[in-house]
């Protein structure tokens, strides 16, 4: 448990305006918040809140879901428009008001029946009408997040922050009826944050499976390169998928304000706290809609897939993650070296690693902090600093310099041979492959990352 000067350091410090305010029924007995962010997303949203509804009561009943209907004030008309229905639609709900009115739109008043019938406890974030709407500079989901997250803090203002959790989800993502219990079954005091299984729901048409096949290839692809580098920050990074304790929310000062990559650099921070575990007991599913939640460019990579522009799905080439593998190794053994020891060994494996290595300044830290730190604390002060951000920039840095993209499907073919997975048979697997083909193809990333 924090002390309490902390946390209200934070919430003085740190945390979003109080002007956005909760709202909500009551907000008494409450372990465990969902902080569902939504941007125009009147048609999706009570779905996904219908999903959560048909999780047991038993852990509806100390669960809140705040969602956090957001805009910027010169956000198109019609998005502003759709929020404010969706804020009247929560509102009526959470007022327990007869929702009649709604019968015009369709299933969308299916939905609200159902949550009216159901116990889900819901709340909300007026971050839309005249005056609350978010900030021009930091506007985005990042904020959106942040909003929710720490108007959920402030409900444990006292109580042990340990064993509160605070979920994140999207307004267009699905989860299943053992959402909450398996979540909250896997988190134990040793647990900081975990990230939930996924899978991007299938849409209908031939053209999007294949793109959102790609899509979801792609990121798993970057999580099986990082395992077999024996990456430390080999997880996924998707904000519907994050879990995380109140205390460990606290520690590194909450969420962001990023308008994209949000969910990336705040994985990055947790990481840092303690191993990222995950929830395989259950899934959410993701809309099937291209993203550029991630820092990778994958959503544009989708659009460009869509519209006809590009139809390969090009990837980092597997040989930046043996050299990432091999750096890793290299500081692993090398607790007793010197900085221009270490250095030397860089270059044996590739020169250009040895480049890098001293643009991001690498001498001066070592330096440092086997000045200050004790032997057996290097590998931990090393990995807070090659964090996620440098190991991106690392592969991206040999990428531009060294081993340009490759064709998606010919690199997971490499990664497969280079880590020594003899488990899939990629005989029927050329550079574009069929679209059944593909789609056995992510079957089996789901099961391994």
């Amino acid at each position: 448990m924090k002390k309490p000067s902390l946390l209200c350091d934070y919430l003085h410090e740190y945390a979003a305006d109080e002007k956005w305010r909760l709202v909500a029924e009551n907000h008494e007995n409450i372990s465990s918040a969902v902080v569902v962010p939504a941007y125009a997303e009147k048609e999706s949203i009570f779905s996904t809140l219908v999903s959560l509804a048909r999780n047991p009561v038993s852990f509806l009943e100390d669960t809140l879901i705040i969602c956090v209907v957001n805009n910027k004030g010169n956000s198109p008309e019609a998005d502003v428009k759709n929020n404010q229905d969706t804020l009247a639609m929560l509102k009526a709900l959470i007022g327990r008001k007869r929702l009649g009115g709604y019968r015009a739109d369709g299933d969308i008043y299916h939905f609200l029946t159902m949550l009216a019938d159901s116990k889900i406890r819901l709340a909300y974030v007026d971050v839309s009408s005249p005056g609350y709407e978010l900030p021009e500079k930091d506007g985005g989901v990042g904020m959106a997040r942040k909003i929710g997250m720490d108007a959920a803090l402030r409900l444990w203002t006292g109580d042990s922050l340990d064993t509160r959790l605070i979920l994140s989800l999207d307004a267009d993502t699905l989860v299943q009826n053992n959402y909450l219990s398996s979540i909250k079954h896997y988190f134990t005091k040793k647990v900081k944050t975990a990230i939930v299984a996924y899978e991007h729901q299938t849409p209908p048409d031939e053209e999007t499976k294949a793109a959102i096949y790609c899509y979801e290839i792609f990121l798993r692809y970057w999580v099986l390169g990082l395992q077999y580098a024996q990456s430390p920050y080999a997880y996924h990074s998707i904000g519907s998928t994050i879990v995380t304790t109140a205390e460990a929310y606290l520690e590194v000062r909450g969420m962001n304000k990023r308008q994209a990559g949000e969910d990336f650099y705040f994985l990055g921070k947790l990481a840092k706290l303690g191993k990222i575990g995950y929830v395989k007991e259950t899934r959410v599913f993701p809309s099937a809609r291209p993203s550029t939640r991630v820092p990778f460019g994958t959503g544009k990579g989708v659009r460009r897939f869509l519209s006809g522009a590009h139809r390969e799905y090009p990837v980092y080439d597997p040989r930046v993650f043996f050299i990432l593998k091999k750096w890793l190794e290299l500081i692993s053994r090398s607790t007793d070296s010197d900085a221009v020891q270490i250095l030397a060994k860089a270059e044996s494996i590739h020169p250009t690693l040895k480049k890098y290595l001293i643009n991001c300044r690498f001498e001066m830290f070592w330096i440092q902090v086997r000045r200050r730190a004790k032997k057996e604390m290097l590998s931990r002060q090393f990995h807070h600093w090659f964090d996620a951000f440098k190991t991106l920039k690392l592969i991206n840095y040999f990428t531009r310099e060294e081993y340009p993209p490759v064709n998606i499907f010919m690199a997971l073919r490499g990664i497969m041979s280079m880590a020594g997975r003899c488990d899939f048979d990629f005989s029927a697997s050329g550079e574009s492959p069929v679209l059944e083909e593909q789609l056995r193809i992510l079957q089996y990333l789901r099961k391994i990352t």
